[in-house]
C-alpha cells in the first residue's frame, strides 16, 4: 500500500513565488494547499491540517511571525512544522522567525534541494 503524500500548506502573498513552489512541490509528489496571507493561511491550517506550512514572513493582513505565533499557541495547530521563506537573510531575521516558533528558516530565493532538506527534517516519518 502506497504511503499518502504529506500535505504542504503554502503562505504566500507573490503569485509568482507561491505558483513556482506549488508546481516544484506537485511534481515531487506532494499534496499543496495554499493561502495568500496569514489570516488565510491560519484558516486553512486550521481545517486542512497540514503536515508542513511554508510561511512567508511579509503578508498582508497579518505578517508570518505574528501568523505563526497565533498557530504555535494553538493546541489544534502547535504540532504544525513552520518553516519560514523570507527575502530578509540576515541573522536577526533568522532569529526573530524561530522565536516566533519557526521550526526552521530558508532565505529567498528558494534553493529547492536546500527547501526539500529542510522540509524532510520536519516532516512526519
Amino acid at each position: 500500500m502506497t504511503p499518502e503524500p504529506s500535505k504542504i500548506l503554502i503562505v504566500e502573498d507573490n503569485v509568482v513565488n507561491r505558483d513556482m513552489l506549488q508546481r516544484r512541490l506537485l511534481f515531487r509528489g506532494f499534496k499543496v494547499e495554499c493561502a495568500v496571507d496569514g489570516v488565510e493561511g491560519i484558516e486553512k491550517a486550521l481545517t486542512d491540517r497540514p503536515d508542513l506550512i511554508l510561511m512567508d514572513m511579509s503578508l498582508p493582513r497579518l505578517n508570518g511571525w505574528d501568523a505563526t505565533r497565533r498557530l504555535k499557541s494553538d493546541p489544534v495547530t502547535k504540532s504544525i512544522p513552520v518553516i519560514a521563506l523570507t527575502a530578509h537573510a540576515l541573522k536577526e531575521d533568522r532569529e526573530q522567525a524561530l522565536a516566533a516558533g519557526c521550526n526552521g528558516f530558508h532565505a529567498k530565493p528558494i534553493d529547492m534541494d536546500v527547501l526539500m532538506v529542510l522540509m524532510k527534517e520536519h516532516l512526519p516519518r
